[in-house]
């Protein structure tokens, strides 16, 4: 039982510590990414709005991938591009609705599934982020925008990484403790039970010598009292 325990504890130590990894690159990827984080050319993002309802919905998590080629892109597939609303830079990701071809330029008619009509702003070249791999995560998104805050980096990332080292070093100083402590002589279970065995022959060996002694040393009694008679 207590290997079972010993193990579970070691994959969920190492489990923990993976994700904790994992978010930290993801963390400061995005951070040196204007808030884009790129993970061997997938791209995690959170959903802003509810203007793509009901393919996804605001909160949840999405996963992009770079676009390799530009040419590949066509009308339904949806893309995550930077665009301008309300006078700000924002990432926004819509369906493609058409491609406008113009002097060996291409650009993409976009719009949510949600919204009524086209987006005001074509998405050109320049403006694409990744294209979305049809992978989405409902709800991780809001906790991926927690785990970027200062609390939830330190609650979720920092501490667990702080726990993970400090089992990591008990097991480190209860290994060297092992070492040091003088070795114990090994006891052959066998050797134990042939032990047991013999003794246990030799008592029941003495119990029955005592037993044939007592009938004689009655009978030795009975003469002598007769004698005397």
């Amino acid at each position: 039982m207590k290997k079972v325990l010993k193990t579970i504890a070691n994959v969920l130590s190492w489990v923990i510590l993976a994700f904790a990894l994992l978010i930290t690159i993801l963390v400061f990827s995005s951070g040196r990414n204007n808030g884009v984080a790129n993970l061997f050319g997938y791209i995690p993002l959170t959903v802003e709005s509810d203007s793509m309802l009901p393919t996804f919905a605001q909160g949840d998590l999405i996963i992009c991938k770079e676009i390799d080629d530009l040419n590949s892109l066509k009308a339904n597939d949806v893309i995550t591009f930077w665009t301008i609303i309300d006078g700000k830079k924002v990432k926004n990701t819509h369906r493609i609705i058409s491609v406008n071809e113009f002097e060996s330029t291409r650009s993409f008619i976009t719009r949510g599934d949600n919204n009524p009509i086209n987006d005001e702003i074509p998405a050109y070249a320049g403006d694409l982020i990744g294209q979305w791999t049809e992978i989405k995560l409902p709800g991780m998104g809001n906790v991926m925008n927690f785990l970027r805050t200062k609390t939830g980096f330190f609650v979720c990332i920092l501490i667990p990484m702080a726990i993970f080292f400090l089992f990591e070093l008990y097991k480190f100083i209860i290994v060297l403790i092992e070492i040091k402590r003088p070795a114990v002589p090994e006891i052959d279970e066998e050797e134990i039970k042939r032990r047991a065995i013999e003794e246990y022959l030799a008592e029941q060996k003495q119990n029955a010598s005592e037993s044939d002694a007592k009938p004689a040393e009655t009978e030795a009694s009975e003469t002598s009292g007769s004698t005397q008679t």
